[in-house]
């Protein structure tokens, strides 16, 4: 990425989308987000090593652009729909490590613009269609009193949801909160039915399509957020898919999910969308260790690809995750990019589309990939990308090089941080481009390069933002950077 003052840059940028694109070119959106999709379940993006089918993903490929260095906020679930609906990192909120359970007030403040709200401003139609998992509160219909986790398995159908999505942006949501609490289904603020979980991978596809068909024709263009519930735990294919694979129950569960991609595909082409539709398919962050990496690994399929680690890990198998973008006539088919980019990044992407500054006190880490689309280098004020683990441990990431204040994997991969040697470095220094494994640490041997981007990275967290713009501040003052550090 290019770092120069962007003021000039931005207003042209801005002024040239808003002159080019009337209310009616608008295009709509589709941001399907999968849950734990390796970057090697992917087929295409894994030549070698991948052996689950996904010729849905393949296609989109093949009809748009591949991100090959694309990240998520995390290498975990909440902070990365934090971050992707913000355009700010999640840790700069109380969420410091792992992730929430419901039954609290939603993560994201209520005076806190997201990519949906501030669509809507610019006249779209905002859905959301899947798994939420930023807390909400569950309360009686009747007195508005916060129900309890312990006190419900699940709770009523006709509970009342206080601060969900629909107080977050969104005009239409139907799904769920997080997987262990898929069983609750929810439309719009209210709970609507109980549902065995099977079921939840097929009815986010029958809403996802009905959307489509129902909006098809209206004026107004629309953001359809798709985040599903899988591959996540539980893993359950449903009786059409099991076997499909011949790699067990995980590979047909991928299957599956690729087979929405491919159904909601089908439903923008049946309504002539596809030409006026940006479709982005990409996953919250690495695959979960539940797949059975090592047993897949056995039958010749590695979930990561070549990148070292998985789900929850400071490593890039745990954040680098697959992301293909189609937009005809504005992304060449079958072609390629490697710039680096971010889930935070949506809400500075979308701002450029329609031709509009972001919100005032919004986006403090998002930077518009918009230009990546058409094959030019990114234009940015932020110095690199920040990665984080679900215990909290940090990662900095600018052009090749990645800094990890980690001794380990900061995460569940072998060796974890308390299995490292005890004369083990306190931090790891990778060349990414040399060195896509990360296998060859070279924190020791190159100070210089590891102190500048430890530098960039406090003064990052210090600003509030990663990006210039007007002074912000984080919501806690409990950062703390150095965890594995004694």
């Amino acid at each position: 990425m290019y770092r120069f003052d962007l003021s000039l840059v931005c207003l042209i940028l801005i002024s040239f989308f808003a002159t080019s694109l009337s209310a009616s070119e608008l295009p709509n959106i589709v941001y399907i987000l999968c849950d734990d999709l390796g970057y090697g379940d992917v087929q295409c993006l894994n030549a070698e090593h991948g052996k689950i089918k996904t010729p849905s993903a393949d296609r989109l490929a093949t009809e748009g652009m591949v991100f090959t260095d694309a990240h998520s906020g995390s290498s975990v679930c909440t902070p990365t729909r934090y971050g992707l609906l913000t355009g700010r990192y999640s840790w700069r909120t109380k969420l410091q490590q792992g992730v929430v359970t419901g039954f609290a007030p939603c993560l994201i403040a209520a005076d806190r613009p997201t990519v949906a709200s501030f669509l809507r401003d610019q006249g779209y139609q905002t859905a959301i269609i899947g798994k939420w998992h930023l807390d909400f509160q569950y309360c009686d219909p009747q007195t508005g009193e916060p129900y309890r986790a312990k006190d419900f398995k699940s709770p009523p159908v006709g509970t009342k949801i206080p601060d969900g999505p629909i107080h977050r942006g969104f005009d239409y949501y139907h799904g769920f909160h997080h997987a262990r609490d898929m069983q609750t289904v929810i439309e719009n603020d209210t709970v609507v039915a109980h549902d065995p979980p099977i079921n939840m991978l097929p009815r986010l596809t029958e809403k996802a399509v009905e959307y489509i068909d129902t909006h098809a024709q209206d004026e107004k263009p629309f953001f359809l957020y798709v985040p599903l519930g899988s591959p996540h735990t539980p893993i359950l294919p449903t009786a059409e898919w099991q076997g499909k694979s011949g790699l067990g129950d995980y590979a047909d569960f991928v299957m599956q999910t690729d087979n929405t991609l491919g159904e909601i595909s089908d439903a923008l082409d049946r309504n002539h969308l596809t030409d006026n539709t940006l479709v982005i398919f990409t996953s919250d962050n690495g695959c979960s260790k539940a797949a059975g990496i090592k047993q897949l690994a056995q039958q010749g399929h590695f979930v990561s690809g070549d990148l070292r680690g998985s789900k929850a890990d400071i490593w890039d198998g745990g954040h680098r995750v697959p992301f293909i973008v189609r937009w005809p006539g504005k992304v060449q088919p079958g072609s390629h990019s490697s710039q680096l980019i971010c889930h935070v990044d949506l809400l500075a992407t979308v701002a450029q589309i329609v031709g509009k500054a972001m919100p005032a006190g919004s986006g403090e880490d998002s930077v518009s990939f918009l230009p990546a689309l058409s094959g030019d280098p990114i234009v940015s004020s932020r110095a690199g990308v920040i990665h984080h683990s679900v215990s909290g441990h940090f990662a900095y990431r600018q052009g090749p090089w990645k800094l990890a204040l980690a001794k380990a994997s900061g995460g569940w991969t072998s060796p974890t941080e308390k299995q490292a040697a005890s004369d083990a470095p306190k931090a790891q220094l990778y060349h990414m481009t040399d060195d896509l494994g990360e296998t060859s640490n070279q924190y020791l041997t190159q100070p210089e390069i590891a102190a500048s981007l430890l530098k960039q990275l406090k003064e990052d967290i210090r600003r509030g933002r990663s990006t210039d713009g007007p002074a912000a501040k984080n919501d806690t003052t409990k950062i703390k950077l150095w965890k594995s550090e004694k």
